[in-house]
């Protein structure tokens, strides 16, 4: 068998192959969900996302034969770094076949890289931002994933462990039972604590009418300030700019169904908590077989507008941390969770959680909920 060689991208036409290997690699898993050619082309394009401010970035594929077997993507989040005041390189967007010596090529190149850059650690898998997927599946190969995560085979922890890396950090993600009458105790609570909530600290929630009034309102930039604020002690978190919070309104506001999304204001109109929630598109993401066209846009449109899935994703959920553990978060779900029953969601999938995060963890207390699938950041020490 000839050996691995690696290739670093230069062209348009390489990159959209580095995209189409993790489809080809999961194509067949029931549990993998592709993402948009389309939309990914725009994460990796300079005058399309803005993480480009202030990221470095290359990508490389491992071939065997003129066959691809793998693909990397060597990051360095400057801005990560100065806040946190470390030295990393980040690894992101990995995928290999079970074949070991692929898995080392693909590493000892972004450890080279790393060093090259005068990094003294590599981190990973994650994105260039907090904003794009993080984490290595380390347990729930059985679980269907979401647009905003990734899935990855059982051996891929192993390699890397062979390899030398440890524990970073660990996020873990829930499965909620949309509260019906058998939880309906459960539900009270909520709806008890977000009424002592609102009347202490007089608080009250805004409700949206059309994509349109976030737009003329500019409540788009006050809604990611409240991210900015809440996420900042989080783990690699570095705060968006005015360029990437325009990114994201543009992107996703178009999506989104207004009655999922709730904000929490207090007596002067100041938004401190914000939640925001969208249909699952994950099988409608595999039926797309990663194109959004000429035909993958029929089932995402049937997905969120006619036609939705029993699951909703939760994609956003922050408060201010002046006003965390103050009940504020009952707020949030004692409006969504009518929504919810309403609209016919019977469960709720969490975005991938920190262990360590007690707050956040805490906020699913009286739900039946529970944690289906785990991640895991790796490092390794470059010097």
């Amino acid at each position: 068998m000839s050996a691995v060689t690696i290739k670093k991208i230069s062209t348009r036409r390489e990159l959209k192959a580095f995209i189409r290997f993790n489809y080809e690699l999961y194509k067949d898993c029931p549990y993998a969900v592709p993402d948009f050619l389309e939309d990914t082309l725009d994460t990796f394009n300079p005058q399309k996302n803005a993480a480009f401010d202030f990221c470095d970035v290359d990508y490389f594929l491992a071939l065997r034969e003129g066959k691809i077997v793998g693909r990397v993507a060597a990051i360095i989040n400057h801005k990560a770094n100065q806040t946190w005041g470390t030295n990393n390189a980040r690894f992101g967007w990995i995928d290999f076949t079970d074949d070991p010596e692929v898995s080392r090529a693909l590493m000892d190149t972004v450890e080279a890289w790393g060093r090259a850059h005068g990094c003294d650690k590599l981190v990973g898998p994650l994105g260039f931002t907090d904003m794009d997927p993080e984490g290595m599946l380390t347990g729930g190969y059985d679980q269907l994933s979401t647009m905003s995560t990734t899935y990855n085979y059982p051996y891929y922890p192993t390699h890397m462990e062979r390899l030398g890396y440890t524990k970073e950090v660990d996020w873990v993600e829930r499965k909620i039972r949309v509260p019906d009458r058998g939880h309906q105790a459960h539900m009270d609570k909520y709806f008890r604590v977000a009424e002592m909530s609102a009347k202490r600290y007089n608080l009250h929630v805004r409700k949206f009418k059309s994509a349109r009034e976030i737009r003329r309102g500019g409540w788009g930039p006050k809604i990611f300030n409240v991210v900015n604020k809440a996420y900042a002690p989080l783990y690699g978190y570095s705060e968006m700019n005015e360029r990437q919070i325009a990114q994201y309104v543009n992107t996703y506001l178009p999506l989104v169904d207004m009655r999922l999304v709730t904000v929490v204001e207090d007596a002067e109109g100041r938004i401190i908590a914000m939640g925001v929630g969208m249909p699952s598109l994950s099988h409608a993401l595999q039926k797309a077989k990663s194109r959004l066209f000429p035909f993958g846009w029929y089932h995402l449109v049937k997905a969120l507008f006619f036609k939705h899935s029993d699951i909703i994703d939760l994609l956003l959920v922050a408060v201010l941390p002046e006003y965390q553990n103050k009940g504020v978060n009952a707020m949030l779900f004692a409006d969504l969770i009518p929504i919810c029953q309403q609209m016919g969601f019977k469960f709720g999938e969490t975005h991938p959680q920190l262990e360590t995060n007690e707050k956040s963890q805490g906020q699913w207390a009286y739900l039946d909920a529970e944690v289906h699938k785990h991640r895991r950041c790796y490092q390794k020490s470059l010097k």
